[in-house]
């Protein structure tokens, strides 16, 4: 790397920091909340339009009726779920979280199950709160609308830059625009409270209007009712994403680790559930209407609004209504929401290089995942997240609507998975323990991880059931592909590992060749290829010789005049090549050596010359690196490369900080 992309990475990354230094990285729980519970509180500023929009198919009424009934389930299940982790993070304090404890108590097929699902579901982390928050700052900021998806990229590829610079430094950066969005949400719940019990709230700008059912959708079954109110159920639950983060986390709190984790978890759930129910109450009282094809479903007097009408999201039109005649408040609302919600990511940018990395020591995903930047943080992992997450915001057009379809699957695969593994880890733990204290808090802690179990289960099959064809087919689809990916890789390293063991008694690698044949190769004589042929020498082989490619007869023979002329003590042999080629000529020789005694060891020596710029390489060809490349796979053949550096190579080597040859071998890449 040179010195000015040197002092680049360092403006963007800051100084690297020393493996000893690890400890300063870690979280307090005021730092710890904003890193790891922004996605779960975020989900308030979506969550609702997600419950609205999928009623106002049926029309307003609907909405009206059964919103609150559908927030009080998504509350309910929230509780449990919160509830059953704190188990888990006290059972499972290493970081794993529900990939751990479905691999340790239900086995390694379960484990990497939860595993796919997780890391597709942190993409979608990321694209969905990107996007989200795209929307909501395009209500205050209309010169965003028409370039969404140019934003949000650009917004993943900031939020990469910051968490680059390790997790400490992102949670401080992240922490006052967290906790601004916590009381800003909050206070503005009190200010409505207050105005509704005084009857002083306005309806909000929506209210207005009549929300028509979509065609086809307006006298409903009973069966169509139920499912229509499971699809919006199981839309609400897009609020418990993020929940599992913490448990993934749980290194990066400070000690004692399991505790503040837990602590952590009871906070977020309570602030989650909190603003949930509050904007869910304060939209029913300003009778927010919300219709997924606005143009159509909102009616003004008995007529479509048409397409120039602009329609805000919930918490945009609620916080219009309750700050009603103090604008302020109302841009306030809209830049903490869009903050929080680009800021949600976060949560995605510490769970899945962590959980990458564990995947990685596993030998389940490349052995670089498992490596900590300069600033102790999984760079591979970060990087890997923000490309594959730009990927689908371009695709699906930063367009909250259809993302959404192919979010939640993945979360309550690894819920549920967690809960069953976490029942038979009281199982196991019950039936050797003896202290009736110790077994009444097992009890308490299984029956509580039971109820999780079987209220994620149900929640995922509602999920199944309603979002399959509506696009968490592609996020089923994903999931398994993944898998087979990561079955794949560690396949592929057993198949490594068995092959490089040493097997006791085997004596074949140890085995001492019968005779060592070098070979220099000879273009020219020049200093390289002095040194090359000293350095052949110095290692005293059994047969040496030097060897050229007869390209071009005349400069053959120029070359054989010379050698003659400066008395090496080498032979040199050339050979013929009718087409010119100079790679095939000597694989064939080489091969002709290795076939007379296949114990004979043919050590090749290639001089080679280094130059210092980019630009010098494309003046020169590369047949010795071909060449290499070609020898590397043939048995019995050892490959030198005698280096000869150039002026202009002088001083390189204090430049060179980034990767060498080995690096992505040794897992350092």
């Amino acid at each position: 790397m040179s010195s000015s992309g040197r002092v680049v990475k360092r403006v963007i990354l800051g100084r690297a920091m020393r493996s000893d230094r690890l400890g300063e990285t870690l979280l307090p729980k005021r730092l710890a909340l904003p890193v790891f519970a922004s996605d779960a509180l975020s989900s308030v500023a979506y969550a609702p339009d997600e419950i609205l929009l999928t009623l106002g198919l049926a029309g307003g009424a609907l909405a009206a009726t059964h919103s609150w009934e559908i927030a009080l389930a998504v509350v309910v299940v929230m509780a449990v779920v919160v509830m059953s982790y704190r188990q888990n993070v006290h059972a499972y304090p290493s970081g794993g979280g529900d990939y751990e404890v479905a691999s340790v108590n239900l086995g390694p097929k379960a484990g990497l199950t939860v595993g796919s699902a997780l890391l597709v579901d942190y993409v979608l982390t990321v694209a969905v709160s990107v996007s989200a928050g795209i929307q909501n700052a395009a209500s205050a900021f209309t010169f965003l609308r028409g370039h969404e998806v140019a934003a949000a990229v650009t917004l993943v590829v900031l939020l990469t830059a910051m968490n680059l610079r390790g997790v400490r430094e992102s949670g401080k950066a992240f922490a006052v625009p967290t906790y601004l969005f916590m009381f800003t949400v909050i206070g503005m719940a009190i200010v409505g409270f207050f105005r509704e019990a005084a009857g002083t709230l306005p309806k909000a700008e929506s209210a207005a209007y009549e929300l028509a059912p979509e065609p086809g959708m307006g006298t409903l079954g009973t069966a169509a009712m139920a499912f229509l109110l499971l699809r919006a159920f199981s839309s609400g639950c897009a609020a418990l994403t993020g929940v599992e983060a913490i448990s993934n986390g749980v290194p990066a709190f400070q000690k004692p680790k399991s505790r503040n984790a837990a602590t952590t978890l009871l906070l977020m759930g309570s602030i989650a559930i909190s603003m949930l129910v509050s904007m869910i109450a304060l939209a029913l009282w300003t009778d927010v209407k919300i219709a997924e094809d606005p143009a159509t479903q909102l009616l003004k007097d008995g007529v479509p609004v048409g397409e120039g009408h602009v329609q805000d999201t919930v918490m945009g039109q609620v916080a219009k209504a309750v700050f009603d005649g103090f604008h302020p408040g109302v841009v306030l609302v809209s830049i903490v929401t869009g903050l929080i919600l680009f800021l949600a990511a976060n949560t995605a940018f510490n769970g899945f290089p962590v959980l990458g990395s564990i995947l990685a020591r596993d030998g389940f995903l490349p052995r670089q995942l498992h490596t900590r930047g300069d600033r102790l943080a999984y760079s591979n992992g970060i990087l890997i997240l923000a490309g594959a997450a730009a990927g689908l915001i371009a695709i699906y057009d930063a367009e909250v609507t259809k993302l959404i379809q192919l979010y939640i699957v993945g979360v309550f695969v690894s819920f549920t998975l967690s809960q069953i593994g976490m029942i038979r880890h009281w199982n196991r733990h019950l039936a050797v323990e003896r202290s009736g204290r110790e077994r009444a808090r097992m009890h308490r802690s299984r029956i509580i991880n039971a109820v999780g179990a079987v209220m994620s289960g149900l929640v995922l099959l509602v999920v199944l059931a309603t979002k399959f064809l509506h696009g968490a087919g592609f996020a089923i689809a994903a999931m398994a592909v993944l898998y087979v990916i990561m079955v794949g890789i560690r396949k592929h390293y057993d198949h490594v590992r068995d092959e490089l063991t040493v097997v006791q008694g085997d004596t074949k690698a140890q085995l001492l060749p019968s005779r060592v044949h070098a070979i220099v190769l000879v273009s020219k004589v020049h200093k390289p290829t002095l040194r090359a042929l000293a350095y052949a020498r110095a290692t005293r082989p059994s047969i040496l010789e030097a060897v050229t490619v007869d390209v071009d007869p005349e400069e053959t023979k120029a070359l054989q005049l010379e050698w003659d002329k400066r008395d090496i003590p080498v032979p040199l042999k050339a050979l013929d090549s009718p087409y010119r080629e100079i790679t095939r000529p000597i694989l064939d020789y080489v091969k002709s050596i290795r076939s007379g005694n296949p114990r004979d060891l043919v050590a090749v020596y290639i001089p080679e010359y280094v130059l210092g710029h980019w630009w010098e390489q494309v003046l020169h060809n590369q047949s010795a690196l071909r060449l290499k490349g070609r020898l590397l796979f043939t048995p019995g053949v050892m490959v030198s490369s005698v280096p000869w550096q150039l002026a202009s190579s002088e001083g390189f080597e204090d430049r060179m900080d980034g990767p060498v040859a080995g690096d992505v071998r040794r897992g350092e890449g």
